[in-house]
Formats: C-alpha cells, sequence, structure tokens
C-alpha cells in the first residue's frame, strides 16, 4: 500500500498546481450537483477542461481545501492498487473537514476503478473523471457506471476558440472587420492542421499530429483490440480519409482493403469501424432518407480533427472543408445530422433545425459545380421541410434567390 505521507504530500501539491494553471476557456457548462466524465481524442484538451472547472468553482467561492484533484499518470503513484483509492480518500478527510469535490485525471490506470467511482456517485459526492481511450470507452462507461455520470464528448478547438488561443478577441462584434487578416491567416492553420489545443503553439505541427496517430494507432487500437492484421487497419483507415466525402458501404471497404493485398472480411470492417469510433477518429454519418438497413450499411465517415485527416491527403482542399463543417455541425449537434441522398444529394441534413447544407470549396469554379450545388437544395427543398439552405465556401459571399427560396453562401472561416 502506498504511503500517507506521500497521498498528503501530492494533494496539496496538485492543489497548488492546478491553480497556476493558465488555460483558454472553453465553452463547455457544467451543471451543479451531476458528476462527469469526459471522453474524447487523445490530447483533446479533457484534463484542462478539469483544470477549468475547478478554477470555475474556486471563482464561485468553493475553496482550494475542497479540491481533491489526483493524477494518477504521476510516476509517483505507479504502485497505485485498488485499496489505494480508498486510503486518498482517508487522507484527505485527515486534512480537512469539508466533503471534497473529486477530480481523478486518468483513473483508468488503477484497477476496478468503476467500483470506485460508482461509491463515491452514491454517497452523493461530487465527481469529475478523465481517461485515456484505450482503457475507457464511452460505450463502456455508459454501462459500468450505470448512470451515475454524465458522459461529455471533449472536441477539439472549435475555430473561436483557436482564434481565442492566438489572441484574438472574438467577442467584439467588430471583431471580423478589425482583425480579417489576422483571422484569415489563422484559418489557414486551423483548415489544415486542425484544433487540437497542444497542436496550437508547436512549431512543426505536422510531425506532432503524426506521432499522435502513432500513439492512437498503436495504443488505443492495435493494443486494446489486440489487432493482429495491422496492415488492413492503416489501409482502412487510408480509405476512409480518402474517400471521406463519399458513402462508404461494409462491403465495399471490405473488398478495397482486401485487394490492397491482405483478404479482410465484412465482419471484421465492422468490428475495425467500430473500433475508431470508440477511439474518435472517426464518426459516422447516417442517410437520412435511407431505410434502416442502408442507414446501418452506407454511411459517410469523417475525422474528429482536420489536422489528423490532412496527414492522408494528397489534394486535400475539397475533403478538408466537408470535414471541418462535418465536425462543427456534430460539435453543435451531436449525432442529429445527417446527410441526404435520394433522388438528391446533400452534404448536410439537420431535421430537427430544417438546416441543409452544402459544402463547396469553389462555388464558381465552373458552371457545372454551381448548378449542381445551388439545384441539389433547390430541389431538395421541393419535397422536405426546410426553413434555411447554406452553401459553405472557402471564401465566397451571396445571397442566391431563385424560384422563390433563398440560399446563403457564406465562407467557412466566418460560418465557424
Amino acid at each position: 500500500m502506498i504511503d500517507k505521507d506521500l497521498i498528503k504530500l501530492l494533494i496539496v501539491e496538485y492543489q497548488r498546481e492546478v491553480t497556476n494553471v493558465r488555460l483558454i476557456e472553453r465553452d463547455y457548462e457544467m451543471e451543479d450537483g451531476l458528476n462527469y466524465v469526459f471522453v474524447g481524442l487523445r490530447r483533446a484538451g479533457k484534463s484542462y477542461l478539469m483544470f477549468q472547472q475547478i478554477q470555475k468553482l474556486l471563482t464561485n467561492g468553493h475553496s482550494i481545501d475542497e479540491i481533491l484533484y489526483f493524477n494518477f499518470e504521476d510516476d509517483r503513484l505507479a504502485m497505485l492498487s485498488t485499496a489505494d483509492l480508498d486510503l486518498i480518500k482517508i487522507c484527505y478527510e485527515e486534512m480537512y473537514e469539508h466533503k471534497p469535490l473529486f477530480f481523478l485525471d486518468e483513473i483508468q490506470i488503477v484497477p476496478n476503478w468503476e467500483k470506485f467511482a460508482r461509491r463515491l456517485a452514491d454517497q452523493n459526492y461530487r465527481v469529475y473523471i478523465t481517461g485515456s481511450n484505450a482503457k475507457m470507452l464511452s460505450s463502456e462507461i455508459a454501462t459500468t457506471l450505470g448512470g451515475r455520470y454524465i458522459i461529455r464528448n471533449v472536441y477539439p478547438f472549435s475555430f473561436k476558440e483557436f482564434l481565442t488561443s492566438e489572441g484574438i478577441d472574438t467577442s467584439d462584434r467588430n471583431a471580423i472587420f478589425r482583425f480579417r487578416t489576422k483571422i484569415n491567416k489563422a484559418f489557414e492553420v486551423y483548415f489544415r492542421f486542425g484544433g487540437l489545443p497542444e497542436a496550437v503553439k508547436v512549431e512543426n505541427k505536422r510531425e506532432w499530429l503524426s506521432n499522435l496517430y502513432q500513439k492512437v494507432f498503436f495504443g488505443d487500437l492495435i493494443s486494446r483490440y489486440q489487432i493482429r492484421n495491422d496492415f488492413s487497419l492503416r489501409v482502412l483507415i487510408r480509405k476512409l480519409a480518402e474517400s471521406v466525402k463519399q458513402p462508404s458501404s461494409f462491403n465495399r471497404l471490405a473488398n478495397v482493403v482486401s485487394a490492397s493485398g491482405k483478404k479482410i472480411s465484412t465482419d471484421t470492417v465492422i468490428d475495425y469501424l467500430g473500433y475508431l469510433k470508440e477511439s474518435w477518429l472517426i464518426f459516422p454519418v447516417e442517410n437520412f432518407a435511407a431505410k434502416l438497413a442502408d442507414k446501418e450499411s452506407k454511411k459517410k465517415y469523417y475525422f474528429i480533427d482536420n489536422g489528423v485527416l490532412n496527414l492522408f491527403l494528397l489534394d486535400p482542399n475539397t475533403s478538408l472543408l466537408e470535414n471541418i463543417v462535418a465536425v462543427q455541425l456534430r460539435r453543435l449537434h451531436g449525432e442529429e445530422v445527417y446527410y441526404y441522398h435520394n433522388g438528391v444529394e446533400v452534404d448536410f441534413y439537420l431535421p430537427e433545425m430544417q438546416l441543409a447544407v452544402q459544402a463547396c470549396y469553389n462555388l464558381n469554379d465552373t458552371e457545372t459545380t454551381r448548378k449542381r450545388e445551388i439545384n441539389a437544395l433547390l430541389q431538395f427543398a421541393k419535397y422536405t421541410e426546410v426553413k434555411r439552405m447554406l452553401i459553405i465556401t472557402k471564401d465566397e459571399e451571396n445571397i442566391i434567390s431563385e424560384n422563390g427560396m433563398e440560399i446563403e453562401v457564406i465562407p467557412i472561416w466566418k460560418w465557424l
């Protein structure tokens, strides 16, 4: 069992550290009285979101003595056991008379941590947890913790958050005019290298992203799922990146991967896609117009961060634009985002908002391109309830009025 004096030392040390962390405040709100588990891609900022919540509680009148933050990745805790989790609570109670607010960072390292987390919730403690996707999947958390915790998905920076990290205040209504050049310059970086918080200040972003991808590939995928056919998984990921704008069926993906040299079954492709989703590398979008079987078997797959997607692309612009739109819609509206394909093709449809969206890098590239994007929305609006229609482009801005309907054309950076 770990030494009690070390635990008490760490409690005080962590309390001092969390108050001094400098943060880019993110647009996440937590309700009082609820317990949370933060999940997301590696390095998406789960721990920093925990620090943000600590600092918010302190600002709202809580004492630092109430904060019981513990970082289980600390090398001084290498031999921590299940019994030591109770010892941490006991040590805190010997030091303070407060009922602690628990912040448990990377707790999945400790065996059987779930029982401790459930007991804290049952005893009405307020608890926040982060964990690595390699050992803590959102689907498993929902089952293991039995409804006692709210799962909060943590995405890479939105463009608004990215601008804040670059010192550009977007709360000013005139920011678009005052900082237009800076915003455009920042967007070029965000567009190609994504919004993972740690990548913002890294000079060689592509190298950093490549290293991150290797950690996800070997840690969150190969190791966790004991995948022996890593070649086929690599080919599948590359194929998903290359076809990010098109629906992909299970059978087609199995055939493409098999044609690369190692035969793979449709069942294995289905398993691999599930692993990629659970590891937060990709997310699927269903066809709103499809029957149930096709909804499940023929989806579009997008990458959770443009920087990771861009590692696989040679001619990236159109794919990056549609991917960044998909991520933003997913961030704002969760799984209520669809594409539409039934005689007419629309990139994104949000039925609750009655919003239809086309992503087009250059609307005026050719007359054919322009007609295709506009006519798809006009045809779609004839037999579907639509209140708003958008074409999101790289730089163009306009209002198109045809057949008594309006289509907004807006640059991606402004829409974001």
